[in-house]
């Protein structure tokens, strides 16, 4: 795996306030925002940083601000990457945090909100997590999905993607290049029935859209023209 997952760690002090809260669906702890009673649900697969850092769940408030009930699941069942814990070197935690995992944490989740009134579910994966959304949409559990500055992913993945899917990359990122993603876009054109769409940011790295420095307008507005196309994603796949 590239090192970029591990040069810009997620900043916990960012000034404006979540204003969803941690509950339990389907015994997995999760940051949810919005209303229950939203009949669309957008679930966010976090990095490998897990669900705790307030950029993450401030894009669950903005997609929740768009009638949507948005979900940001412990994935890792609190274990998420610390680089702090030097005792547990990255390669010994990843080993027992494969991606792919993530399916099976994902599908109870899935069926929960379904059976709570959910008509569709989009799901939007962030690094380590679009690996997850990229499986759910190859076996179409998903109405929709987003990539964000993916890892794992390769193309025959893409090639088994069978739900509508956006990619939002970034210029500057070792783990899925500018060229790895516009081999990805062709693979999508090649399959017209499945409407996709693929974006390289420029002047960006890896995590631009959830580790960013809240106090560089620059680096703000990436991350927020990333977040805005993510709702309108799901809002042409979802709402209409």
């Amino acid at each position: 795996m590239g090192i970029d997952c591990l040069l810009n760690p997620p900043i916990f002090n960012a000034s404006a306030a979540t204003v969803g809260y941690v509950t339990n669906i389907a015994g997995v702890n999760s940051y949810v925002s919005g209303s229950p009673l939203a009949l669309l649900a957008i679930v966010l697969v976090s990095d490998i940083y897990g669900f705790e850092p307030p950029l993450l769940r401030k894009v669950a408030d903005k997609v929740a601000n768009h009638g949507y009930f948005a979900v940001v699941p412990d994935f890792f069942h609190g274990e998420p990457y610390n680089d702090l814990n030097k005792s547990r070197p990255f390669d010994s935690w990843f080993k027992d945090h494969q991606p792919a995992k993530g399916i099976e944490t994902a599908k109870p989740i899935i069926e929960a909100l379904k059976q709570k009134g959910a008509s569709a579910v989009g799901f939007a994966g962030f690094c380590w997590g679009a690996k997850t959304v990229t499986m759910l949409g190859k076996d179409k559990l998903v109405e929709a999905s987003v990539l964000l500055h993916p890892s794992f992913i390769d193309v025959d993945d893409i090639r088994g993607v069978e739900v509508p899917i956006a990619i939002l990359g970034a210029e500057k990122d070792s783990i899925a290049p500018p060229k790895l993603l516009n081999e990805f876009k062709e693979v999508l054109k090649a399959k017209p029935e499945i409407d996709s769409y693929v974006e390289i940011f420029a002047n960006v790295s890896h995590g631009w859209t959830v580790r960013y420095d809240p106090n560089d307008p620059k680096a703000v507005e990436a991350a927020d023209k990333a977040h805005e196309l993510v709702i309108n994603w799901f809002d042409k796949h979802l709402k209409n």
